[in-house]
């Protein structure tokens, strides 16, 4: 590939109407191209695309600004949600309370004294609907960041967007759905890995086919980072729980070149700039190649790495909190520099409680002054070509290929030679890693020698290790009350006693029934969700066939 090639590509995408009518000069006024190179060499939108998915970069379409939020019940986050909406943010993700993204029902004794304090409160059908009041579905893309009961909360988000009017089928958003990501770091499990990867599966066959654009996955490197992992083990653990994915869809039947676009990847953007940018850059050379050369995709938006990234909650400090806002900032530009095609910006004060109103605007500003001010939408890919970041690239490649080629041996140990997985050899080094508590325990080590390095202040933090004097005042905090968890016990319980109690138990009783066999599980638990079954009753029915899962001990 060529600049005579991208050039004509840019051409093609001005003609179409796809390049922005916005002011593309410094802040002196003086013009820029749309991406620089050497003729020979590699151009954005093309293959690898380490460059980036578009000729266009952000000249197309900037990134979408998609604020993570959710605390109390369903109606305060709706209020949070129009709030964003009303200032500018471009789509939505939801945070999910302890309870919800363990299959409890907020009535559940396992959820006293938790139910929406790290995210809103999710029971049933009827919650979702309060949750998008007055915010169409089928007008803003929603990302929701829950893995263990996803498919259920997911089937709630149809039913939800039934009850609008709206048509299912031009949905179009995000479901995390990512297992593996919760054995390695996050530990938000229902099941043992291959009932939720039959979840998983049935997942893909149904959106592929009836949800063109919606995405049952996004594979989630972000919490493999605040777990402690390194920039490199963060890029290979998550591509190769993609991999294991591609591997999933293809035992299905499903073809790599309809299904692989459904699939998007999450990222965590730390604060080392120049390692972040090349990480990302990274990623999508990795992902592409892999894509074409070893699972046979052929179409460009089958081998494109979509990303959604968020700053790293990790990094905030606790002390001189205010610090924060700067961290976030740079660390939000790493992600735009690298190509993110959307953003969440962390608030200052998340280390000490959920956002408030004023730092959750600040967050949302952050990007908006990044966007509108800086010039970063002007070209794609400016740092290409800089000896540093090519070289960063590559050794974040090198790194990650050595990290596939453990997994790959993983599978095949004590194994008989020719031995083939059932849906593939990185998925069965992916199981051998989480039964062997293997990733656990490399990312526990990264994690010793980071803290180390910072307890002997080799690594410096300002206001934890460094710079220590400060005269910031005590921030004012969000909490949520007591009597939020009352009210949602309340009228979970009230709907309960007011719904169809057989209707419930044989929508129960079908599901369980196709569960039994190799059926797809969707339409019979949206049958359930339809019929108001509570996410507690649906989880703990699928408990009761497949049982619980307990990571083995690591020493």
């Amino acid at each position: 590939m060529s600049r005579v090639e991208w050039e004509r590509q840019y051409a093609a995408a001005e003609a179409s109407g796809r390049v922005r009518d916005a002011d593309f000069t410094t802040l002196s006024g003086d013009e820029v191209d749309p991406a620089y190179g050497v003729d020979d060499g590699e151009w954005p939108g093309q293959f690898p695309y380490t460059r980036g998915l578009y000729a266009t970069g952000y000249r197309g379409r900037p990134w979408t600004i998609r604020q993570f939020a959710g605390f109390g019940n369903a109606q305060q986050t709706n209020e949070r949600y129009r709030m964003i909406l009303g200032r500018g943010g471009g789509g939505l993700s939801v945070a999910f309370d302890m309870p919800t993204l363990m299959g409890r029902d907020s009535d559940d004794p396992m959820s006293l004294g938790e139910v929406g304090h790290c995210g809103v409160a999710i029971d049933s059908a009827a919650d979702m609907e309060v949750l998008f009041d007055g915010i169409r579905l089928d007008e803003v893309t929603t990302s929701m960041t829950i893995s263990g009961p996803a498919v259920p909360v997911f089937c709630m988000y149809l039913v939800a967007a039934e009850r609008q009017g709206v048509d299912v089928g031009k949905l179009n958003g995000t479901l995390q759905t990512d297992i593996y990501k919760e054995y390695i770091a996050q530990k938000e499990w229902l099941f043992g890995p291959e009932p939720h990867l039959r979840l998983i599966g049935d997942l893909m066959e149904y959106t592929s086919a009836k949800i063109p654009a919606y995405k049952p996955l996004s594979v989630s490197g972000y919490h493999i980072r605040e777990a402690g992992s390194t920039a490199a083990q963060e890029l290979a653990y998550t591509l190769a729980d993609g991999f294991g994915y591609v591997e999933l869809g293809l035992s299905r039947g499903l073809d790599v070149d309809v299904f692989g676009p459904g699939l998007s990847f999450f990222f965590d953007a730390h604060v080392d700039f120049f390692e972040e940018i090349a990480k990302f850059r990274a990623a999508r050379r990795i992902w592409a190649r892999w894509m074409r050369d070893v699972y046979g995709a052929k179409t460009a938006k089958a081998q494109w790495l979509r990303f959604h990234t968020q700053t790293a909650g990790v990094s905030l400090t606790a002390q001189q909190p205010i610090n924060n806002v700067v961290r976030t900032a740079v660390e939000a530009l790493a992600a735009v520099l690298g190509g993110t095609n959307s953003l969440h910006t962390n608030a200052l004060d998340e280390t000490l409680a959920l956002p408030t109103e004023e730092s959750a605007e600040v967050a949302l500003r952050t990007q908006q002054v990044l966007m509108e001010e800086t010039g970063v939408t002007n070209v794609a890919d400016p740092l290409g070509g800089s000896y540093f970041i090519e070289a960063l690239t590559d050794r974040m490649e090198q790194q990650a290929e050595a990290i596939f080629e453990q997994i790959r041996v993983m599978g095949q140990r004590g194994k008989p030679e020719g031995y083939e997985h059932p849906i593939g050899p990185i998925t069965s080094g992916l199981l051998r890693g989480v039964e062997d508590g293997w990733f656990m325990s490399e990312i526990a080590e990264a994690a010793f020698q980071y803290q180390t390095a910072v307890e002997k202040g080799d690594k410096r933090v300002v206001g934890v290790n460094v710079h220590t004097e400060s005269s910031a005042k005590e921030l004012e905090i969000l909490r949520v009350s007591h009597e939020v968890e009352r009210e949602q016990v309340r009228v979970l319980q009230a709907r309960k006693a007011a719904r169809d109690e057989p209707a419930v138990q044989a929508a129960l009783a079908e599901m369980i029934r196709v569960a039994q066999g190799d059926g797809n599980l969707i339409e019979p638990m949206l049958a359930a969700v339809r019929a108001e079954a509570t996410l507690g009753e649906i989880c703990g029915a699928m408990k009761e066939l497949w049982g619980s899962y307990r990571e083995p001990a690591r020493f």
